[in-house]
């Protein structure tokens, strides 16, 4: 059941994808995506060799101990879909609910796949760990993207 619970995984997140990503923002959503894979790599590969969370079940289980699929695939993904709908016109109210929306949906998944299933287990990690976690990364990836479109937007402008 956990391996159909994966391949799920990866099919909802590539439908959100192509539901979410135009292809007006496609290399937008790339550099997020592509940015994303670095800190969730070096994060979660922290966190198991810490011994704080374990991930029984997985693909590429037998040569990568963390969550090939969160880390290299999902979390990417919701961060590119985060940064590029990212609502930098609106009130600092609805870009705090946006933000923390991310991550309270994202942890409330996790606990249940932590309580259901052996695709996730907690030895000593919390919930909350999960998602302060998550939001400091999607804010990074966010910051990063702003960052590079900056420079691109400045290196086009002196072409000119």
């Amino acid at each position: 059941m956990d391996t159909i619970i994966l391949y799920l995984v990866w099919i909802i997140t590539a439908i959100l994808l192509v539901i979410f990503i135009r292809r007006k923002n496609l290399i937008k959503a790339q550099v997020s995506f592509l940015f994303m894979q670095v800190p969730t790599w070096l994060f979660g590969t922290l966190v198991v060799k810490g011994r704080l969370i374990e991930y029984p079940v997985g693909f590429l289980s037998v040569v990568y101990k963390a969550s090939f699929t969160f880390e290299f695939f999902v979390f990417p993904a919701i961060s590119a879909i985060f940064n590029v709908h990212f609502p930098r016109e609106k009130s600092w109210f609805i870009k705090t609910i946006y933000t923390l929306s991310f991550p309270t949906i994202m942890t409330i998944i996790e606990i249940f796949l932590e309580k259901r299933t052996d695709l996730i287990k907690y030895i000593n990690w919390t919930w909350y760990m999960s998602f302060l976690s998550i939001t400091i990364t999607l804010l990074l990836s966010y910051w990063y993207y702003l960052w590079f479109f900056k420079k691109i937007k400045k290196m086009y402008a002196e072409d000119l």
